[in-house]
């Protein structure tokens, strides 16, 4: 699966990644080892996942090429006065020479807000970082950053799920050029719904196949996590395609609560 969509800045972000939340030391070694040997080649962390070490490890023993490899990690809003030294320790624990993308991971305070910003396009004009991008942001909230600094975020990485489907927030991100990551599609999703497993019995996949490719029929960037082999396989196997009427079957189960 090695469907991509192209940043504002025109590096390629492979629409499969993986995701590394709440995996820890061995677990998130293997996991990203058993990931990059699947064949993605995406890979999410961040500073609160305490994993980055453990990633970079798993990176560099793959013996996949680092330019390959898009890695994506994210700065806790509690750090963002001290954030070029975090950068430098993300940098450090995952063994690389740049990011290819860094986020902020929520928000920050007030008076942080639009320095912070500015520090991510420091650190990308210094090469460190390719892209930079946040993490649970509003299109507002979007908005006064790219007022303050005349750059707008490459990537807004929010939840998203059949039943958070939001098709006017969507809209929002498209008109500003930023690219939507889901996170948490499937662990905020009743994987037994019958209209799930009817489309999954149609074209002879799981229900959890049939929402990771629902997010990328809109052009929605996945995050999928799992230590179980057999679940990253599966979860990055979604060379079928769902209809137009399966897509509008899935985007009704957010209205039908």
């Amino acid at each position: 699966m090695t469907q991509t969509v192209k940043l504002a800045g025109g590096d390629a972000l492979p629409m499969v990644g993986f995701g590394t939340w709440q995996l820890k030391s061995k677990t998130a070694y293997e996991s990203v080892r058993a990931a990059l040997d699947v064949g993605y080649r995406h890979i999410d962390t961040a500073t609160l996942y305490k994993n980055e070490a453990d990633v970079g490890r798993a990176v560099k023993d793959s013996g996949v090429d680092r330019e390959q490899v898009f890695i994506t990690t994210k700065l806790r809003p509690q750090d963002a006065r001290n954030a070029r030294r975090t950068l430098e320790s993300s940098l450090r624990l995952l063994g690389t020479d740049y990011l290819d993308l860094w986020l902020i991971h929520w928000p920050t305070g007030q008076n942080e807000f639009v320095p912070t910003w500015e520090e991510f396009l420091r650190a990308q004009d210094d090469g460190l970082i390719r892209n930079a991008g946040v993490s649970n942001y509003s299109p507002a909230e979007i908005d006064r950053l790219t007022e303050a600094t005349g750059r707008q975020p490459a990537v807004n990485q929010i939840p998203w799920s059949p039943a958070q489907h939001d098709p006017d927030l969507l809209a929002e991100h498209r008109r500003r050029g930023v690219v939507v990551e889901g996170y948490s599609g499937l662990k905020n999703t009743d994987l037994r719904h019958p209209v799930l497993t009817g489309i999954a019995r149609r074209h002879g996949v799981t229900a959890a196949q049939v929402v990771l490719r629902w997010h990328l029929e809109h052009d929605i960037v996945i995050l999928p996590r799992s230590s179980r082999r057999e679940r990253i396989e599966s979860n990055f196997a979604l060379d079928f395609r769902l209809t137009d009427e399966d897509v509008a079957a899935v985007d009704s189960l957010g209205r039908s609560g």
